[in-house]
């Protein structure tokens, strides 16, 4: 049989290299910066972009998308054409591919600390982006799929599995979480209200560290450890069991973030039955990984590629083991909201993902530059640094975790709180914040020193080309199964069946789940007392967002003793009706919210936003100076009304109409009880005359941002009668 040459594409696998390292290095920066943050609350005092409500959720998409994610297209590309045989299908669409995914990136960097944000975990970004990355993604799903067809490799690898169902499910997830109505060029609201909007962000945010951070890894590891290893993979049947099933499961257990939430009990209940189903697929692959590496186990002792992957397949073992027992009612009553999740969260982040991606462009970057690793000694030196300092940052959290739930659980033989202030929770688990920054930085000095190996690997190689090979062009078989092939053989040269099935495998558990969510209106009981946010309210719920604050403070009180004598009447559906987006939290660096209207008077939260620690000693907080400053942007209020309307809420067009004049007399109101202060009165009428003096303008104090956030925060949880409360 004639032969047919081609080339490989090295340039796009060597872009994606370099642009992982990149990212990474910054990621691993801005989360170094945020961990600092929590022992020295201030260390950005006064710049609003550099705050750490603003700066938390560029840190996480730095990671995924930039880091984790430019890892993943390196890997695929690399892999994927030497497992079909063939070139990409189209170098403009790999570059397209790769110079959008930047450009989204640097997007991110851009409007995350400008305060432009939908406030969703893991899908922050403003809808212009959301669409720049669903096009993004099609690009490199399209030219993935053409690649395949144009294979000279009749049957699809096990990593081309995974690589497929990566594909259509994060596609699936990103247009279903980012469905939302634009109100101007970079703000936004969820289609979707409270409960039903909660179940849809977690269907998402759980299922992109199953379909972003995991699938595709899988993908990588079952090509990239037999590579390292010049082992077969241990089993194909395991392989084949390990697939469908994960892909099949996996989509099920989001509502497991939300236990003891107000979501529907039936909901709930579903995500702890397939988080527990999960650990038996999860282990498989885990299995498969590191029994592959049979009798390779000296080979592992001094290769440091192999150190990296066995360490990497570890931890994602120890997650996926964790995560279903998180799931578990009675532990996760104890883990949510609390730093046990932080731990948990980054042994799958640093161990899984990173040591992978370390150990990928170790092996990488000799091959495409056709030479030697330039120090075998300093991988090694990477792989004990980056290690301890995995286990210097999980640990800690792991004690602070238990120290915090059960300090806020903890009740004296009279009935009340032994713990009363949520700042005593604070200050005790100081200590393991810094044992955490000393991990992380431990971490990332590990990838500096991989950084400048790397480099010089790199500049001691040949120049990047395009690699020569060659094979047999694909014959034509039968459509139908051949005597004796198996089922899955069949499926394995039929790319786009196997596609079809993935998909069906992973929408059945999305659409069992939300389906009714959405259009069942008794999984959501009306409360005839809730009310639509008034005008200048809605203004203050944005800046709440802009700002982070549902970093570190939840709205969803659980039906635990504790929780109701701490916060008050436990979270109701029904409460949530008008909340675009909904704003209930993953972790409790603060108390929660939901019921603070009236609890402290308005002079108390201007106080506590321009110096936290003058109202609330020891407080770890930063200061939100900005905020007593800036005139309130007025402009768009009735757009966003109007807005709200055709998302349900039932503003009457007379209270659009009146939007200014509402937000002024509120704004009146909360300016005359700020008088009431004298301190404050003093200072206002200095800063008002030097003004005067200078010929500058001056804007009153009902006019400001600080004003709107307070109408908002004193109405939260006034809604419904609550159980007066006056535990911090």
């Amino acid at each position: 049989m004639e032969m047919q040459q081609f080339y490989y594409d090295n340039k796009i696998v060597k872009k994606f290299v370099y642009a992982t390292m990149t990212w990474g290095i910054v990621g691993f920066s801005v989360g170094l910066l945020l961990a600092f943050m929590f022992l020295f609350p201030n260390l950005t005092d006064g710049i609003s972009w550099l705050s750490f409500g603003r700066l938390r959720p560029l840190h996480t998409n730095a990671v995924i998308f930039a880091f984790v994610g430019n890892a993943i297209f390196a890997g695929v590309y690399y892999s994927l054409q030497r497992l079909l045989k063939t070139r990409m299908a189209s170098d403009f669409l790999s570059n397209f591919n790769f110079w959008g995914w930047q450009l989204i990136i640097i997007a991110a960097a851009i409007t995350l600390p400008l305060g432009y944000t939908t406030s969703k975990e893991y899908a922050e970004l403003e809808w212009p982006i959301d669409l720049a990355i669903a096009i993004v993604w099609v690009a490199f799903g399209a030219n993935m799929i053409w690649t395949i067809l144009k294979r000279r490799q009749r049957h699809l690898y096990v990593a081309v599995w995974f690589y497929l169902a990566t594909f259509v499910t994060v596609a699936v997830l990103h247009i279903f979480n980012s469905l939302e109505l634009p109100v101007s060029g970079l703000k936004s609201y969820s289609v979707y209200a409270g409960v039903q909007d909660a179940l849809v962000q977690w269907w998402y945010g759980h299922n992109a560290v199953a379909f972003f951070l995991t699938t595709p890894f899988l993908g990588l590891m079952y090509y990239f450890v037999p590579k390292a290893a010049n082992r077969p993979v241990y089993s194909y049947k395991l392989s084949i069991i390990h697939f469908w099933s994960l892909i099949f499961i996996y989509i099920w257990a989001g509502p497991h973030h939300l236990l003891y939430s107000a979501l529907p009990d039936w909901a709930q209940n579903l995500g702890v039955a397939f988080s527990i189903m999960l650990i038996a697929p999860s282990w498989g692959g885990m299995i498969n990984g590191l029994l592959t590496l049979r009798g390779a186990w000296d080979k592992v002792r001094t290769d440091p590629v192999l150190k990296f992957m066995v360490v990497g397949i570890t931890g994602y073992g120890m997650a996926t083991f964790e995560g279903p027992m998180l799931s578990l009612k009675n532990v996760n009553a104890i883990a949510h909201f609390t730093d046990w999740i932080i731990a948990h969260v980054h042994v799958g982040a640093l161990a899984w993902n990173g040591f992978m991606t370390f150990g990928m462009v170790y092996w990488l970057v000799p091959k495409l530059f056709k030479t030697k690793l330039h120090s075998t000694a300093l991988a090694n030196t990477h792989f004990w640094i980056g290690t301890l300092g995995i286990i210097m940052y999980a640990l800690p959290m792991y004690v602070a975790g238990f120290v915090q739930a059960f300090m806020w659980k903890q009740f004296n033989p009279d009935g009340t709180l032994t713990y009363g202030n949520f700042l005593e929770t604070v200050q005790e688990i100081v200590p393991m914040y810094w044992m955490r920054a000393i991990g992380g930085s431990l971490y990332i000095v590990g990838a500096l020193v991989m950084l400048y190996n790397i480099v010089k690997t790199v500049k001691n190689g040949a120049t990047v080309t395009d690699e020569l090979a060659e094979a047999a062009p694909l014959t034509k078989v039968p459509s139908y199964r051949t005597s004796g092939e198996g089922w899955h053989t069949w499926l394995e040269r039929k790319p786009i069946k196997l596609t079809i099935y993935a998909t069906i495998a992973i929408l059945i558990g999305g659409l069992v789940q939300i389906v009714p969510t959405l259009l069942i209106d008794s999984n959501i009981p009306t409360i005839s007392s809730v009310k639509p946010y008034s005008p200048l309210e809605i203004e203050g719920r944005d800046i709440y967002i802009r700002e982070g604050c549902v970093s570190c403070h939840s709205q969803m009180i659980r039906p635990f003793r504790s929780e109701v004598e701490r916060y008050g009447e436990y979270s109701k559906a029904g409460e949530y009706v008008y909340d675009h987006p909904f704003l209930w939290g993953s972790k409790r660096t603060g108390p929660d919210l939901l019921r603070v209207g009236g609890k402290y008077n308005d002079n108390w939260h201007l106080n506590h936003m321009y110096d936290p620690q003058s109202t609330s000693p020891g407080s770890i907080m930063p200061a939100y100076q900005w905020l007593i400053r800036n005139k309130l942007d007025k402009s768009a209020t009735e757009d966003k009304m109007r807005a709200m309307v055709t998302l349900g809420s039932p503003y009457t067009e007379e209270e659009i109409a009146n939007a200014q004049k509402s937000m002024d007399a509120q704004g009146t109101k909360i300016q005359e009880n700020l008088y009431n202060d004298p301190d404050f009165a003093k200072t206002y009428e200095q800063d008002k005359q030097y003004a005067q003096e200078n010929g500058l303008e001056f804007t009153e104090i009902k006019d400001r941002e600080i004003v709107a956030l307070i109408a908002y925060l004193q109405r939260l949880g006034t809604d419904i009668k609550v159980k007066e409360n006056d535990n911090n």
